[in-house]
């Protein structure tokens, strides 16, 4: 089941961050940046903040199987720009379409709120992600660009098919 995110989430969320990064930060990204020190408290923070935004510029998505949180999907409109910020599944549940349907679910939100194009930063040694990402039709940028040590992914947002387009000329 996917559903909008609550404030009683946040522990789980950021629970279920932590060992989604754990997964394509180590070896790569010092612990402490990810997982220790002040990364958990900072991360709870980040996450706060986009679930208290929900609705007005943006949206943040749980994946839930049995009452437990399976994936995470957070989204955000600022300056006429819309950015996937987060998508992870828990790596125990990694495989088992949690992933396509909280993209799935974001894409019904895009649509709905008239976007029409997306962009995202993926880490660039995370090649799980960015399979996951260019089998759902993410493109790099025209112009190769980087983010410190991500990749910059656009995906432009069809239209469900059979909807048409009722501009003159569409």
């Amino acid at each position: 089941m996917i559903r909008t995110a609550r404030p009683a989430d946040l522990d789980a969320i950021t629970a279920l961050h932590a060992r989604a990064r754990a997964t394509y930060y180590r070896g790569r990204v010092p612990e402490q940046a990810y997982g220790g020190g002040a990364g958990p408290a900072r991360s709870r923070e980040g996450w706060s903040a986009a679930v208290a935004r929900a609705g007005a510029g943006g949206g943040v998505l749980c994946a839930e199987q049995d009452g437990v949180l399976t994936g995470v999907a957070a989204f955000r409109t600022a300056d006429g720009e819309t950015t996937l910020t987060q998508l992870h599944v828990d790596p125990a549940h990694w495989r088992r379409g949690t992933g396509a349907a909280l993209h799935a679910a974001c894409l019904d939100a895009w649509r709905a709120a008239g976007i029409e194009r997306v962009r995202l930063e993926v880490f660039e040694h995370n090649l799980r992600a960015q399979a996951f990402y260019a089998g759902h039709g993410w493109l790099p940028a025209p112009r190769p660009s980087r983010s410190g040590s991500h990749r910059t992914l656009w995906l432009t947002v069809a239209r469900p098919s059979g909807e048409w387009d009722a501009t003159p000329g569409g």
